[in-house]
């Protein structure tokens, strides 16, 4: 079976290779995939900073042309691309293959980001005197992605990178090799000069580490849990680096008694459940007043007995596994905590089997739940999710906030005095309005607030803020 190697230096390298394996049937393997280790690593990096000072320098046209042709190639391969992302993460594979186009957009967007490349002159407070602000590319930075969403988050923080004139050491997550060799393949053939994008697949532990402790990268961009982290946090003050996190979240969906029934319900199953309940954007929190809840939890349950778990390149399949066999079991601890805690558990809970061997799990309700239980307060990351009962909105909003993340938020309600007060006073980065938590467009900003997110926001040209360092230059007339 053909090996997909490391690219450092613009060379393809490494012989030692891991099984990709297919969580809806674990008899297939997706690819074999090189396991780098922290020399890999280091060579990587060495490359990326001698790269730099000439990429840096490019012209816009070229770096526009270059995430173009990968926009335009991601685009043209969507079918293929999003069944090797089906395969390899368990994602359905009508939405592998939407999260495939909203990475071909990610780069279009970034390649027209290149030609608006725009400064400022501002005249100064003494005569004579002229002020140009100019905003310039941070160095080598190094980029570590998760295994939830393993082709568009590679892509908003690749394109980014590059659009900004910075090198690239990318680590993609050990268990979804595929998408991320897919994405550095499709660049590499795009023109990219050598050094200026590497790939060091392997374990964390490992060639993340080697990210962490080496001085010469300038920024990492990182999602992943809070502890983790908080790892990549303290090895970058210890370098003096500039560092952005996209961690966990607990995120609440607010269902109101005036609420559109079916609007919430969907809102809720898509929120929640949807892609496994493996998205940080996910509503593990269901947060419903007294007037509707009963209706509410009725019908939820109701829908999540339409919904077909199954392997995710089945066609019918509306859910498809869990991730791997570590997910799985957290997944089902967590659900007998939430039973050990009080919890009633409404709905699923159960193992599923089905045609080939996989980690298939139930869409799971629990009702008669509180804020402070386990199962409300921390991240599950699987098809888990708590129906904690309220008074009124005002006990509504309190319990919503009332957690250590604040990633997104969402409420459903006919009212608009309800709906303005909420996305005012949620402790969210982002807020939804009658539609699910999870779902932000590639050209608007991505990110939370509290234990979720720290550093500028992600997507869109807020992400200027990180992948450059703005100048100040004074010239006397």
């Amino acid at each position: 079976m053909t090996i997909y190697q490391n690219l450092i230096d613009g060379e393809w390298v490494g012989s030692e290779a891991s099984k990709n394996i297919n969580p809806s049937d674990i008899n297939d393997v997706v690819g074999m995939y090189a396991q780098g280790g922290a020399e890999d690593a280091k060579a990587a990096i060495a490359a990326a900073k001698a790269a730099f000072p000439a990429w840096s320098r490019s012209g816009i046209l070229e770096r526009h042309a270059i995430l173009r042709k990968t926009s335009d190639e991601i685009l043209a391969r969507k079918d293929e691309l999003g069944a090797l992302l089906a395969r390899e993460e368990g994602k359905i594979l009508p939405e592998a293959t939407s999260e495939v186009i909203r990475a071909a957009q990610i780069f279009d967007f970034f390649a027209g980001e290149a030609l608006r490349l725009t400064g400022e002159l501002v005249p100064s407070a003494r005569p004579n005197i002229g002020v140009e602000i100019t905003r310039e590319p941070l160095g080598v930075i190094g980029i570590i992605t998760p295994w939830n969403f393993p082709i568009a988050i590679p892509a908003w923080k690749i394109a980014p990178a590059l659009c900004y004139g910075n090198t690239v050491v990318f680590k993609p997550a050990d268990l979804v090799p595929g998408c991320g060799w897919a994405i550095v393949d499709i660049l590499h053939r795009a023109g990219l000069p050598k050094g200026v994008l590497n790939l060091v697949m392997g374990r964390g532990s490992v060639v993340g580490q080697a990210m962490l402790d080496s001085p010469d990268l300038a920024g990492i961009t990182f999602t992943g849990s809070t502890g983790t982290g908080k790892r990549v946090a303290l090895a970058s003050i210890e370098h003096n680096r500039k560092f952005q996190l996209e961690m966990g979240g607990k995120n609440p969906m607010i269902v109101l008694d005036d609420a559109d029934l079916n609007v919430a319900v969907e809102a809720a199953a898509n929120s929640g459940f949807f892609s496994t309940g493996q998205r940080c954007t996910a509503s593990s929190r269901l947060i419903v007043t007294e007037g509707i809840h009963d209706k509410f939890v009725a019908a939820l349950t109701e829908k999540l007995k339409t919904l077909n778990v199954d392997n995710a390149m089945k066609a019918g399949s509306h859910i498809g596994p869990v991730v791997d066999d570590k997910q799985l079991k957290q997944d089902t601890d967590y659900i007998e905590i939430g039973k050990n805690e009080g919890a009633k558990l409404a709905f699923g809970g159960e193992l599923v089997k089905r045609d080939t061997p996989g980690f298939y799990l139930q869409p799971t309700l629990f009702t008669e739940a509180t804020n402070q239980m386990r199962i409300s307060r921390e991240e599950i990351f699987g098809p888990v999710a708590s129906v904690i009962r309220v008074k009124n909105y005002e006990e509504a909003l309190a319990t919503a906030n009332d957690t250590p993340f604040g990633l997104s938020a969402g409420i459903a309600t006919t009212s608009l005095k309800h709906a303005t007060h909420f996305k005012r006073n949620s402790e969210a980065g982002m807020v939804m309005v009658n539609l699910p938590t999870a779902g932000v467009d590639f050209h608007v900003p991505f990110g939370g607030r509290k234990a979720s997110s720290f550093g500028p926001r992600e997507q869109g040209k807020y992400a200027a803020e990180f992948f450059t360092v703005v100048k100040t230059a004074y010239t006397l007339a």
